[in-house]
């Protein structure tokens, strides 16, 4: 995936001037060193910064003013070592608009039972400092998440791990801009919704543009341009003879070259990072673009079929959360069960999943779409691998969006698909297909996902709350009553 600009997390610590400078040294040493250590266990590609001690209103207020200014910096890491009186914090916590996480931990893993005195208790704090702080933000109404454990445990630092990569998303859609190439399928539903109250929401826009746009720059290509990209599809996939120089089928490949490199520049000259396409507004390219889609998803951009563009801001999200992580991200969509011992779900598109879920080399095949009308389109084929992973969906109720987030366990596929020339993923939803696809389809959750083996629910359910969206996640404890009553309870208190 193409690197984006490191991020920064700031560290922020409390206290006051009630303990004397000797203390506020001792403060600063171990935010210091917590700040540092918490910076080097990170598994996301965010840099975490110690800031200065605060110690009165004003320093708390012209931090976060000046952590709000700074384009690098993605969200606040609170942690009380003292005693930091509340109220201290309220008017820079009013103009706060960045992620918070508040953890909540002390220096000290344990009490040193015979050396503690009334010194050690003054300067550690943490255990009813992080209690009043985080009652303001109760009050505030503020949401964040809550780590609490010591700041050297892995867990701890797992979870902070998981909450940078869900500030790393936000932060790309607060300037995501997501092109629609045509319109959305005729008469389909659920890829519908409210592109304004998506804006307002989570940050990013949807416009909609022409096919027009993308041929017009096709049409001006260099054919050396060409000539590269088709030598990277000769030393980067098994290719298909019949699209090998000289194959009878050649030209559609030199067609499906033209159309990524006319759709790549055609985004990056929008600063479009995320886009949608529908077979039936393709105009006059000509064919669907397969493999285009599959190696643009690949370097990073978002995209969904039939003009879902809800889908599509999500899977260049899950990208910019995936960074530097084990496993692959894709648009998906549950395309057809295995009603067997155990139940399955084959997931597939009609062409585009990404190539960063193949467990083999791909294979670049050209095969007859039949819908769409256009010429046979080129893709690549593969097999997925197997392990865990999640499948999430954003939906559009009409009153609010929703997210529905189901674990699912991939295996491999040990049938041969012979006649099947589409990239493939088979998974065991949990607890069950019955109860997950009874459960999905009871929380209203789309037919297209964001499939990714690379997060995980913890990451999601940080990113739903820096979003204040409802997560409905069905794992291997659902129960559908149980479930029903949550969604019952939700819409009253949505």
């Amino acid at each position: 995936m193409n690197a984006i600009n490191k991020k920064k997390i700031w560290f922020v610590t409390g206290t006051q001037h009630l303990y004397g400078p000797e203390v506020l040294d001792q403060v600063s040493n171990h935010a210091k060193e917590i700040a540092q250590t918490l910076n080097e266990s990170l598994t996301a590609p965010v840099e975490i910064v110690f800031q200065p001690i605060v110690k009165t209103p004003d320093e708390i207020t012209s931090l976060f003013v000046s952590a709000g200014a700074d384009s690098q910096c993605i969200g606040i890491i609170t942690w009380m070592h003292t005693f930091s009186p509340a109220k201290m914090w309220i008017n820079g916590l009013k103009r706060l608009h960045l992620p918070l996480c508040h953890l909540h931990t002390q220096y000290n893993k344990e009490i040193p039972w015979r050396s503690i005195d009334m010194d050690f208790m003054n300067l550690n704090q943490s255990a009813h400092g992080d209690r009043e702080f985080a009652h303001l933000l109760t009050r505030m109404k503020i949401r964040r998440k809550t780590v609490v454990g010591f700041w050297k445990d892995k867990a701890v630092q797992n979870s902070l791990s998981n909450w940078t990569r869900a500030a790393l998303g936000w932060s790309e859609l607060q300037q995501l801009k997501v092109a629609r190439i045509g319109d959305n399928m005729r008469e389909v539903a659920v890829t519908e919704g409210d592109k304004v109250q998506a804006q307002i929401q989570f940050g990013f826009s949807v416009n909609g543009y022409d096919s027009d746009d993308v041929t017009a720059i096709i049409e001006n290509l260099n054919p050396s341009e060409v000539e590269a990209l088709l030598n990277d599809y000769e030393s980067s996939y098994e290719i298909d003879p019949q699209l090998k120089q000289g194959g009878e089928k050649r030209e559609s490949l030199v067609t499906a070259a033209k159309i990524e490199l006319g759709l790549k520049k055609f985004l990056d000259q929008g600063g479009f990072k995320a886009f949608t396409d529908n077979f039936e507004n393709l105009g006059t390219l000509e064919q669907l673009p397969g493999i285009a889609i599959q190696r643009l998803m690949e370097q990073g951009y978002g995209f969904a079929g039939e003009g879902d563009w809800k889908t599509a801001a999500l899977v260049r999200a899950f990208k910019v959360m995936a960074q530097d992580a084990p496993g692959g991200t894709s648009f998906m969509e549950d395309y057809t069960y295995h009603f067997g011992n155990p139940s399955q779900v084959l997931g597939a598109h009609m062409l585009e999943i990404c190539p960063s879920l193949s467990k083999n080399k791909p294979r670049c095949e050209i095969h007859p779409l039949g819908i769409g009308g256009k010429k046979d389109p080129v893709r690549l084929v593969f097999d997925g691998t197997d392990g865990t992973g999640i499948n999430v969906s954003l939906i559009d109720l009409g009153t609010r969006f929703r997210f529905i987030l189901n674990e699912v366990n991939a295996v491999l596929i040990e049938n041969k698909l012979p006649n099947l020339p589409v990239a493939r993923v088979l998974w065991m939803p949990q607890p069950s297909l019955e109860i997950a696809a009874s459960a999905w389809m009871k929380a209203g959750g789309a037919h297209h996902t964001v499939y990714t083996q690379a997060l995980d629910t913890e990451v999601i359910q940080d990113f739903a709350t820096l979003a204040g969206v409802e997560l409905i996640c069905i794992d291997k404890n659902t129960k559908l009553y149980e479930l029903e009553q949550n969604l019952n309870a939700n819409d009253t208190a949505y």
